[in-house]
């Protein structure tokens, strides 16, 4: 598999490239924005990973350009301090993200959880023709858990697939309340490690899409002191 490293911290990138090979992935090594878009788009890979600092062309650019032509996963690099780029690179449509200083395996870990995710999404939707479909509709909301598809008054939403499986994981169990622990356990697969950020973020990005007033939520709402629950929108 192939992954695309923009860092240009050359120790860094080189610390992860050497590690990354020996775990059987190919990476490729970008130092600057500009030059990461020319290889993204020059081959095809399994998934990037982004230092948002660095030169030429902003991370958040090479994120935008990214987005609009592939759903590859892409697991930001981020520095310890820097929360507020990692939830602007959440909302602008990043996986996941890692902070500095950080241990290759907590890497390579997150690497493997997402491309699985990601595999595993390209199986569900390649494997539903022919298969009876499975439709949940919600208020004007018509959600295909066979092909990932979400129309609204019939006009088709684009979600990321995180962002698909909250408002599956919501609307299949329309009863109950979920905390971001649980939140974070059933769509990430990973243990949740008390940072409300990835949650906070893809709740608030999906709201933008699926809510006529964001401020005034009816499909997904929060419950206070314990985290979020299906509206009951009829």
């Amino acid at each position: 598999m192939k992954i695309l490293l923009v860092e240009d911290d050359i120790e860094i990138s080189d610390m992860l490239k050497n590690f990354l090979s020996t775990e059987n992935f190919e990476v490729t090594a970008s130092y600057n924005g500009k030059d990461a878009c020319q290889k993204f788009f020059m081959d095809k890979y399994s998934l990037v990973l982004l230092d948002l600092r660095v030169p030429g062309l902003s991370g958040m650019e090479v994120l935008k350009n990214i987005r609009e032509a592939s759903t590859v996963p892409v697991i930001i690099i981020s520095a310890k301090d820097s929360d507020s780029d990692k939830t602007l690179g959440l909302g602008m449509g990043a996986d996941d993200y890692i902070t500095k200083p950080f241990s290759v395996t907590e890497v390579l870990a997150r690497i493997k959880a997402n491309i699985r995710r990601s595999t595993q999404y390209a199986a569900d939707t390649s494997n539903s023709a022919g298969e009876e479909e499975t439709i949940i509709e919600k208020g004007g909301l018509i959600i295909n858990t066979n092909d990932y598809s979400v129309y609204k008054n019939g006009s088709k939403i684009e979600l990321t697939i995180k962002e698909f499986e909250i408002l599956k994981l919501l609307f299949l169990n329309p009863k109950k309340v979920f905390t971001k622990e649980q939140i974070y356990s059933s769509v990430w697969n990973d243990a949740y490690m008390g940072d409300e950020n990835a949650v906070n973020v893809h709740i608030s990005r999906l709201r933008n899409k699926i809510e006529e007033d964001k401020k005034n939520p009816e499909y997904i709402v929060t419950v206070w002191g314990i985290g979020y629950k299906a509206g009951d929108v009829n």
